[in-house]
């Protein structure tokens, strides 16, 4: 069963990019002009976000370097504490829903000094995969097709965030701990 699943994963990407184009020829579909007409759309596409990329890049440095994010670990670090939550990982669930490259290096430092199977370095993996980057995506998708409004969006996905973030300690400490 392993051999055919290595099989197969090892196949499935050529497989797919062999599949679409024979598919739209046979289905008399002008294959080259409609990736060209694609790419065209999608370079108007990341025109319309990279203003909103640098903003949210911007506000992130500012973040992180005017210790807003030490201040805010600082205020909610005895009440973590008190309930157990190990204090190296809450800058990780800060810093997950602004940057994914931010959280993930953070979580690689964590992994590199507690190391990978000790309870911490399991927190910042999992905490990593129960999370999203909710202020990148909206800020991506949102300004790519114009919505200015994303207030509930963004509350939703914070709200998801923090209960992906206590999922994980939870699920942590009991398969773990």
């Amino acid at each position: 069963m392993y051999s055919f699943i290595t099989l197969l994963s090892s196949w499935a990407i050529p497989a797919i990019i062999v599949f679409i184009p024979l598919y739209a020829y046979f289905r008399k579909v002008p294959v080259y002009e409609s990736f060209v007409d694609g790419a065209k759309d999608g370079f108007d596409t990341v025109i319309r976000i990279i203003p909103s990329l640098v903003g949210m890049m911007v506000a992130i440095s500012v973040f992180r370097a005017s210790g807003a994010m030490d201040l805010m670990v600082g205020w909610v670090r005895p009440f973590f504490d008190a309930i157990g939550v190990p204090s190296e990982v809450l800058p990780l669930g800060l810093l997950r829903p602004i940057t994914g490259a931010g959280s993930l290096a953070f979580a690689t430092d964590l992994i590199k000094q507690y190391g990978p199977d000790s309870l911490i370095g399991r927190m910042a993996s999992t905490i990593q995969g129960s999370t999203d980057t909710t202020i990148y995506v909206l800020t991506v998708y949102f300004g790519a097709i114009g919505i200015r409004k994303g207030r509930y969006a963004l509350k939703v996905g914070l709200l998801s965030d923090l209960i992906g973030f206590a999922a994980a300690i939870f699920v942590c400490y009991l398969v773990f701990a």
